[in-house]
């Protein structure tokens, strides 16, 4: 399969997922109140703040707080640099009309809001293990709200990540 076949059958993959998983306009108001309260976990207020305030703490806190700030600043420039020579466009230039959230920009791959909270989920994580299933399951969930509020596909999250991630790793490495 030529890869501009493979980048059509994933593009059109990613599309039909999104639209099992975005929320409808029949979605009940809590529903949605709680996939908006779940995407600002992804946030830069969120972020930025579980990034830096714990410096203060000292010890493991600070060392987790001062990763956690290493691969969000990483993974934000390179998610940034892909979105940028990508250029795709969110599902509401496409797919359908409106979404359940406002939009940071205009491109929508690799999603940064999943990017950040896998970055600063992953930094913690390593510091507490015994939380490593929690805080990744909830930066999973940030990634999964993208979608439900229609403003990212699934392919999206995954890559934003997978940015994370590897970020993460490099971060460790050093």
């Amino acid at each position: 399969m030529p890869s501009a076949s493979l980048f059509l059958y994933l593009d059109a993959r990613d599309r039909a997922l999104f639209t099992r998983w975005v929320v409808t306009d029949q979605a009940t108001p809590r529903l949605r109140h709680f996939w908006r309260g779940m995407t600002h976990l992804g946030g830069a207020t969120a972020t930025i703040t579980l990034s830096t305030i714990p410096i203060a703490l000292g010890g493991t806190y600070r060392t987790a707080a001062i990763h956690a700030l290493w691969i969000l600043v990483m993974s934000h420039l390179v998610v940034q640099l892909v979105k940028r020579s990508v250029g795709r466009p969110r599902p509401s230039l496409g797919v359908m009309s409106h979404t359940w959230i406002d939009e940071p920009d205009k491109f929508s791959f690799p999603s940064g809001h999943a990017a950040a909270a896998m970055s600063v989920a992953l930094a913690y994580a390593m510091a507490f293990p015994s939380l490593a299933v929690l805080l990744l399951g909830v930066a999973a969930i940030v990634g999964v709200s993208r979608v439900c509020l229609g403003v990212h596909y699934p392919g999206d999250v995954v890559i934003g990540q997978l940015i994370a991630i590897v970020t993460g790793a490099a971060v460790f490495a050093a």
